[in-house]
Parts: structure tokens; C-alpha cells; sequence
């Protein structure tokens, strides 16, 4: 039977919370920031992996901001108030980070949000929307947005979190992670990767499937339909030993993608919202057009979203809008049909993706074990019809399609922050755009030279290097997008620009100036170049190698810089390609051998060898000494260009900042105000009714309530006249005065309502009490247990029990005879003072029973006679005259009373009679600090 998606999430939850294991860490979240909706996931010390809800507790939050009288709204309130004033509304921001505007990204949401003032930045060609007198950069309204998820995940937490994973779609370029980048340290958040969606839907479902992992490749297809785009994702699980940890662990690696980014639920929504569109036209209620009025377009929008989802479970539904335009109402029919018809061809398109990515992985569709549905829109049944019929097997279900890339996220949040334990998975995510070199060859006539750094679906994070034999001036050379002919012409415009950076080398001629002379030789300039998990390209360091001959006299220096050199090398993986590098070269040899980037393999490297020690030259053998080198890195000065949109200037991102913070402030005293508004009046309404109660006016004088109805009223008319302008401070003060007023009714009213429940406690522990005193005498006229307890003790016992209850009855007698609304003489708190009296002294006595024990009998003399068999006679008969039930004392048994009285009264009060109380030094045992607790994180 197929579970619930309720059930998997269930198990989920449990499966997470054992995988991941807290170490004194703070807590870390997710933030998975689509078109159309954010969802957060959080992961806190002593909890298990979760969605934080909203403060409308919801599961997931429109990604819509909106801007009102300097005031700002987000989710919900923001999708409220888009219906009536959409320009100030601004959703599907997403898609806009990293774009200029004219791209053809921009260009497509122009044309569906016709209402936006889009102005190009001036600085950076970027989107910025002019609001009045505002302006708000992409960067700022996405930070806007991280910052209400950041509030959410700390109130779900308890605790601040500054630490975050985001996912990113995949065909993000450098321009559009490195924006999204920007946005979230203008909202002061530490990004620890960016992570692409698929590849944190396929990490979560990965962690909750290793035991069905083995040695043998699984392959599995991700298909996501969300709002703006569509991907299809050929993923690898594997079993692979770490030759660095030197264990077999799993491994999800993206072997295939394929993606349309303009092909999801909003442009079907869009058809179905001008279809509703030309039927109200066609109904003639108004002479105007509504498609000129951008608030009827608004609500027209709204409510093709909504029967565009209603259509996935239902063959029809009415489209229904009160006062659409000109105070006309809209009703009409929308069947499943006409849905279809009108995105006939976006459903064509829906397949591609498929193939896209087989052809990518260089797979075929029959490796393939599950096909699994992932992404809102992925619900449409003519979606699943179409792809059961290209794929022809099952789609898979088992996922929440909402919230799997946000808990992939977060357990990966886990495993990159300190102080959690992580069952470790390795990810291998891969190259969508390849990436090369560009430069023209020195000697001789000039060509351009191109070299492939990163191909079409290289694994990343990677370390690349690239050496240059020929130059010895300085020169310069550039980072491209190269062979992007398989994703069409459409695709390769929407990248944007092709180039992402130009190095420009400056200090190479002054190198080889004064570094070259007699036996010294270059071998090369190597170029550093990285890929990181973020899929975040960069340039790490440029460096001239040289190679001399070691002499004598500079072998300790030489050779301490020679060891340095090659432990940085070592960190970019260079062993292997300097080896290389080291053996001489023919001068023919074209520089393009030379010249192609070399992969870092840190961990494949083999171990050191042992210099002093030559074990693998045969001991019978003569060997010829080699002359010794010594290798030398000389830095090389590299000046970076970025040729992408750059990011926020520092005046912007101040400017931002500035303007966020603003905002902030105005949020947090208008939140203030709106609590002293709301709870001065619910106080004041509360104290109304309670008064109109006989529990709660006879507890107050006939002065009391005049002053308390006369202050009601005066409030009550002051928060709706001259309250509406007033300062906060003012709320501040009338709520003190009242409460402080009121308080002293309601405390008397509750000592009257409690008081009885009180003194049944008490009656119930004096009765205890003296129980446990007729036991205690008892216990005490047994000549055995007579030292038990002394006479005092009893005494006190007895007169404390009979002082109690003498108060008791005093007391209730003159409470009773006073009225309510007097000050209260009998309160609770001295009841429970009294209970609390007779207990400390019953448990002193019972304590000291637990603890009692027996004295010690003098054991019988025996006599030895000097024959053996009298001397066993008399043993047998003493051994016949010991009483068989007389307690055996230990060494360490207590032996008298007064050690008896002395016992530490830190022993546990359930402790059985007769159980030792052994505390010898050598039983204490320090705890000790193991390589466990040392451990914060564990590292791939």
C-alpha cells in the first residue's frame, strides 16, 4: 500500500533526527526562496530537523513584498495588498537577480507585469523598480525577503542564527549567485554554500535511502515543476570508497540536467488569467477594457492561480471576482478542457527536459530506477499524462514536493556548520555551463589560444591549473562560457553576458627580469583557478615556477623553501603537474601540450616517501647520483575584471542597508504601538466584563469599582478620539495605571478562589504527618529500633504538627469573618509555607529511618582445645548458637548511633533499607576528555 505524503514526512523527521547529533553548536537554517513561494528549514541544538512556520503558521510564505505609506509587507499581507495596488507589489523577483535590462528575462516579465516601473541602474545596467520616490535594487527586495525568513527560523529556534544554506536554481550563472550573494549580506546572513535544488532534493531523498546504497550505480530522475521554470535532473547513488577518510561512504552525484526556464505554473496562469480577461470583455458589463486597468489584472491573476490548482483535483470551476472593474462582478466556468487547450503547447514542451538530461548523462531511460515528481506544478494530471507516456513507467510520489529541497538544504546546513554531528554524504554537483581560457600565444605570430577549464557536467568543487611556458611579458587573458551550442540560441541570450572575467598579469616581465640568470630556468607561470561548492568560479593565484641547481651552501635555505613551495602546491593539487613541469621539455614541443589545465587530485595522492631512505633501489644495485634542484615560486601580481554584472557599489549597498534599517525601526515601534494599543484595550474590555461578575465586584470596595468603571470609560473614549495620534509612551503609562489598579482586585479574587484548594493541601499533609508520627513511636518502643529516634525529636515533631494546626484554625476563623474586598488576611503563600514546614520535618525523620542500623552484637569468644576433635565439637556448637537472623555487619556498616546521625542527607530518599553507602576515593571517578568531545564537526 502506497504510504501518505504525511506519513513520509513523519518518518523523515524521525529518520533526520537520528542522523543528525548535536555537539554544544548554535542552531542553523535553510532558505529555499523560489518564484513564488520561501520555505525555511531549521536544525537546533536538541532538535530535530524542521520547517519553521510563519507568524500565520503556515508551512511556506509567498515571496512577495510590498511597500505602503514607508511601511512594508510581506507574504500574505503583501498578496493582499497587490490586489489593490500592484505596482507597489513586487513578486517573481527571483528570476530579475544578476540581469540587465535588456535582458530577455526582463524583457518577458515587463511584458507580464506591465504596471512596473523598471529603470536601469546607472551604475550597473541592473533592474532597479521606481516606486515614488524610492528606488529598490533586485538585491535589496530579495534581502527584504531573507530577513523575514531569518525572523521566522529565530522564532521557530529560540535563539538567533546567523549561519545559512540557499538553494539556487541551476542554470545560475556567476552574475546570479553572486547577487543572490549580495542580498544576503546586506541582510547581515553568513552564507555557508549555495546549493542548486535539485541537488538538495536528491541529497534528501539520498539520506533517508542508504540502506538500499551499494557498490553498484542507482540511477534515479528528479522532475521539477515549479512556478517560473522546469528542470529534469539525472541523479547517482553509490557506495564509493574516500581514499582521504579512508571509508565507504554514499555518494549523490548530478549526472544529468536538463532544464526550461521559462516553462512552469505562472506563465500557465498568465494564459488563464487573459482568458478570463477577453470573457468579462465579452460580457459588455463596462465599456472600459480591463486589461488596461492593472488592479483588475491584479485580482484577474489572483484568481487564475487559484482555479488553475483547484483545476488539478476538478474537470471545472467558476472564476468568481466581486467588483472586477467599475464595481462589476465576474463569474465564469472554467473547465479542464479549456485549461489544457490553452496551454497545449507549454504542455509539449514539458517532456524536453527529460531527454535533455539522459542526453547529458549519456544514459538511457531503461537504467533509470524511479522517475520521481518534485515542484508545485508537477501536480498537473495532463503534466503526469504526458511524461508517463514519454518515459513509460511509473512517477514516483514518495516526496514532498514542497519542502524537499529546503530539508536537503538544511541537513546540509548541518554538516557544513560547527557543532553537529552529520552522517556524512558526499555531493558531486556538476557543470552546466562550460568554462575556458582565452589568450594569444607569444611567440611567433599572435593566435588565440582557448583552454577548457570546466566542462559540460565536470563535477564540482574543483581546483583547475593552467600553464603558461612561453610568456616572459607581462599579458593579460580572459574567462569565458565556451561551447553552449546545445542549449539553442534562445538559452544562450538569457545567460547574459558570455564573458566572466579578464586577468590582467602585471609583474611578469620585472620576474624573469630578475629572477632568471645563470642556472636558473623557468618552468612555466601556473594559474590557480577553482570552482567551489557554490558553483562560484574563481582565479586563486598566479605564480612563476623556477628550477636551479641546490649547491652546498644554500641547501638548508633553499631546501626549507623548496619543502614550503611544495606543501602550497600541494594545496591546489599541483604535485602531479609540476612533476611534469620539472622534466625537461623539447623547445619544439607546441605550447598547447603544455598548456591544458590540469586537474587537482588531493585525494589521490600517494603518501611521502622517506627522503633519507631509498627502500624500492635494489641493495645489490649501483645508482647514479642525480643533481639536486630545488624549485622556487615566485608570486605573480593578478588584477581581476569582473565582466558579468557586478555587484552592489559600496554607496548602493550602504544606501540599501541604510534604507533597510529605517524600515526596521519603523516595523519594531509600530509593533510596539499596535502591542499597547491591543493590550490596553483588552484590558480594559476584560475589566468590564469581569466587573459586571459577583466573584470579582464583591472582592472590591464600593470606591474601587466607581474609580474602575470611571477609568474604563475614559480610556475607552480617549484610545478612539485623541488616542489615535497619541506616542506610544502615552499607551505605555495608561496601561500601568490600570493594571496597577485592577491588579490588587484580581489578587484578592484569586487568593479567595485558591485559598480553599490550599487548605485541603494542608489538612492533607498534617494528616500525613501525623501518621508518620504514630509510626514513629511505635518504632520506638520496639527495644530493637529503640535508638532510632530520640524523645526531643518526637516532640518536636509532635508540637510542630499541633502548632500548625492550631494556626490554621485561628486563622481560617478570622478570614471567614472578614469580607472579600478587605485586604486578605489568610494568604495562599502562607499555607504553602506551613506545608512546606511539615515536610522538611517528616522527611528529616524519614531520611533518618533509611539510614538507620542495627548496633553491633559482640560475637561469642572460642575457646581452642588441644584436641582436633574437641576443637570441632565446640566449633559446631557455637555456630548452632549464633541466632540465624542477627544481621552480619560489614567493615564499612556503620557502628553506633552517633555515626548513624551524621550520614549525609544527600541520599536518595527512595533508597532501600539495608543498600551500602560505599564512597571510598578510589570509587570516584573524574570523567576524562575523549577525542569525541573534542570533536565539533566532522569532515568529508
Amino acid at each position: 500500500m502506497r504510504m501518505s505524503t504525511g506519513l513520509i514526512a513523519v518518518i523523515s523527521l524521525i529518520l533526520a533526527t537520528i542522523l543528525i547529533q548535536n555537539v554544544n553548536g548554535a542552531a542553523v537554517m535553510s532558505i529555499d526562496i523560489g518564484s513564488e513561494w520561501m520555505k525555511v528549514g531549521i536544525v537546533s541544538p536538541g532538535k530535530p530537523m524542521e520547517i519553521a512556520l510563519n507568524k500565520e503558521s503556515k508551512r511556506k510564505t509567498p515571496s512577495v513584498i510590498a511597500f505602503r505609506e514607508k511601511t512594508r509587507f510581506i507574504g500574505d499581507e503583501a498578496i493582499t495588498l497587490a490586489a489593490r495596488f500592484p505596482a507597489s507589489s513586487y513578486g517573481y523577483i527571483i528570476d530579475l537577480l544578476g540581469k540587465t535590462v535588456d535582458s530577455p528575462i526582463v524583457e518577458l516579465y515587463k511584458k507580464r507585469f506591465p504596471y512596473y516601473d523598471i529603470q536601469p541602474d546607472p551604475v550597473r545596467n541592473a533592474v532597479t523598480f521606481k516606486n515614488g520616490d524610492e528606488t529598490y535594487t533586485v538585491e535589496e527586495l530579495v534581502a527584504q525577503l531573507l530577513q523575514r525568513a531569518q525572523e521566522f527560523a529565530q522564532d521557530a529556534s529560540e535563539q538567533a542564527i546567523q549561519e545559512c544554506v540557499l538553494t539556487v536554481p541551476g542554470f545560475f550563472g556567476q552574475a546570479e549567485r553572486t547577487a543572490l550573494l549580495s542580498a544576503a549580506k546586506l541582510a547581515n546572513i553568513k552564507v555557508l554554500q549555495l546549493i542548486n535544488d535539485y541537488t538538495a532534493v536528491a541529497l534528501n531523498y539520498g539520506i533517508f535511502q542508504q540502506k538500499s546504497i551499494n557498490e553498484t550505480a542507482q540511477y534515479v530522475i528528479f522532475y521539477d515543476m515549479g512556478a517560473s521554470k522546469t528542470a529534469a535532473t539525472v541523479i547517482s547513488y553509490q557506495l564509493v570508497k574516500d581514499k582521504v577518510l579512508r571509508e565507504t561512504l554514499p555518494v549523490v552525484q548530478v549526472m544529468g540536467v536538463g532544464y526550461d526556464r521559462t516553462l512552469g505554473g505562472l506563465e500557465m496562469q498568465l494564459r488563464l488569467r487573459d482568458y478570463l480577461g477577453n470573457a468579462f470583455n465579452d460580457m459588455k458589463k463596462t465599456p472600459k477594457n480591463v486589461f488596461e486597468n492593472p488592479r483588475a489584472m491584479a485580482k484577474l491573476l489572483k484568481e487564475a492561480g487559484r482555479v488553475k490548482n483547484i483545476l488539478s483535483a476538478n474537470v471545472d470551476h467558476y472564476a468568481q471576482i466581486e467588483g472586477l472593474l467599475d464595481e462589476q462582478d465576474f463569474k465564469f466556468k472554467v473547465t479542464r478542457e479549456k485549461y489544457e487547450e490553452l496551454c497545449a503547447d507549454l504542455f509539449d514542451r514539458a517532456a524536453a527536459p527529460v531527454q535533455k538530461a539522459l542526453d547529458a548523462a549519456g544514459l538511457t531511460i531503461d537504467v533509470v530506477s524511479q522517475f520521481i515528481l518534485f515542484g508545485g506544478n508537477s501536480r498537473t494530471p495532463k503534466v503526469q499524462e504526458i511524461l508517463k507516456s514519454k518515459i513509460n513507467m511509473e512517477l514516483a510520489k514518495n516526496l514532498n514536493a514542497d519542502e524537499a529541497a529546503t530539508m536537503g538544504a538544511v541537513y546540509r546546513a548541518a554538516d557544513l556548520a560547527t557543532g553537529f554531528k552529520v552522517k556524512k554524504f558526499i555531493v558531486k554537483d556538476a557543470v552546466l555551463f562550460p568554462i575556458h581560457v582565452v589568450f594569444e600565444r607569444e611567440s611567433g605570430t599572435k593566435k588565440s589560444v582557448i583552454r577548457t577549464l570546466f566542462g559540460p557536467m565536470n563535477t564540482y568543487p574543483q581546483k583547475k591549473v593552467i600553464t603558461f611556458n612561453k610568456h616572459k611579458q607581462d599579458f593579460d587573458f580572459n574567462v569565458n562560457y565556451a561551447d553552449l551550442d546545445y542549449l539553442g540560441a534562445n538559452e544562450i541570450s538569457n545567460i547574459g553576458s558570455l564573458n566572466i572575467s579578464k586577468i590582467q598579469l602585471t609583474n611578469v616581465a620585472q620576474l624573469f627580469d630578475e629572477k632568471i640568470k645563470e642556472g636558473v630556468e623557468s618552468k612555466g607561470i601556473k594559474a590557480h583557478f577553482l570552482l567551489d561548492d557554490s558553483g562560484l568560479f574563481s582565479l586563486v593565484n598566479v605564480e612563476l615556477l623556477l628550477e636551479k641547481a641546490a649547491d652546498d651552501s644554500d641547501d638548508k635555505e633553499e631546501g626549507t623553501l623548496s619543502k614550503l613551495g611544495s606543501t602550497i602546491s600541494k594545496l591546489f593539487g599541483g604535485d602531479k603537474e609540476e612533476g611534469k613541469a620539472d622534466a625537461p621539455k623539447n623547445e619544439t614541443e607546441p605550447e598547447e601540450a603544455s598548456e591544458k589545465p590540469q586537474e587537482s587530485n588531493e585525494a589521490t595522492e600517494a603518501p611521502p616517501v622517506n627522503e633519507t631512505t631509498n627502500e624500492s633501489a635494489p641493495k645489490n644495485e649501483t645508482t647514479t647520483d642525480k643533481p639536486k634542484v630545488v624549485i622556487i615560486k615566485e608570486q605573480i601580481s593578478a588584477k581581476t575584471e569582473e565582466l558579468v554584472m557586478k555587484t552592489l557599489t559600496d554607496e548602493q549597498f550602504e544606501e540599501s542597508s541604510k534604507r533597510m534599517d529605517e524600515i526596521y525601526k519603523l516595523e519594531q515601534e509600530k509593533l510596539r504601538r499596535e502591542n499597547a494599543v491591543n493590550s490596553l484595550e483588552t484590558h480594559v474590555i476584560e475589566a468590564q466584563h469581569r466587573f459586571e461578575e459577583k466573584e470579582y465586584y464583591s472582592c472590591a470596595t464600593q470606591k474601587e469599582l466607581e474609580e474602575i468603571k470611571a477609568m474604563c470609560s475614559e480610556i475607552s473614549e480617549w484610545i478612539y478620539e485623541d488616542g489615535i495620534d497619541a506616542k506610544v509612551e502615552v499607551f505605555e503609562e495608561k496601561l500601568e495605571s490600570f493594571t496597577k489598579k485592577t491588579n490588587e482586585i484580581y489578587a484578592r479574587h484569586w487568593e479567595h478562589r485558591e485559598r480553599p484548594e490550599a487548605l485541603k493541601a494542608l489538612k492533607g499533609m498534617i494528616e500525613g504527618a501525623q501518621q508518620f508520627l504514630a509510626s514513629a513511636k511505635n518504632i520506638t518502643q520496639d527495644p530493637e529500633k529503640k535508638d532510632v529516634f530520640n524523645e526531643k525529636e518526637i516532640e518536636d515533631l509532635a508540637k510542630g504538627i499541633k502548632e500548625v494546626i492550631d494556626w490554621r484554625d485561628k486563622e481560617v476563623s478570622a478570614q471567614n469573618k472578614m469580607p472579600k474586598n478587605e485586604p486578605v488576611r489568610l494568604t495562599v503563600k502562607q499555607l504553602t509555607d506551613k506545608m512546606a514546614y511539615l515536610d522538611r520535618e517528616v522527611k528529616y525523620l524519614v531520611n533518618k529511618i533509611k539510614r538507620w542500623r542495627p548496633k553491633e552484637k559482640p560475637k561469642e569468644k572460642k575457646v581452642k582445645n588441644e584436641t582436633t576433635s574437641s576443637n570441632a565439637t565446640e566449633q559446631d556448637e557455637t555456630k548452632q548458637e549464633v541466632p540465624q537472623d542477627e544481621p552480619k555487619v560489614e567493615e564499612n556498616e556503620i557502628k553506633d548511633e552517633e555515626s548513624a546521625q551524621t550520614i549525609d542527607e544527600s541520599v536518595p530518599l527512595d533508597q532501600k533499607d539495608g543498600e551500602k553507602q560505599e564512597q571510598t576515593e578510589e570509587a570516584i571517578v573524574e570523567p576524562t576528555e575523549t577525542e569525541d568531545d573534542k570533536e565539533e564537526h566532522t569532515e568529508l
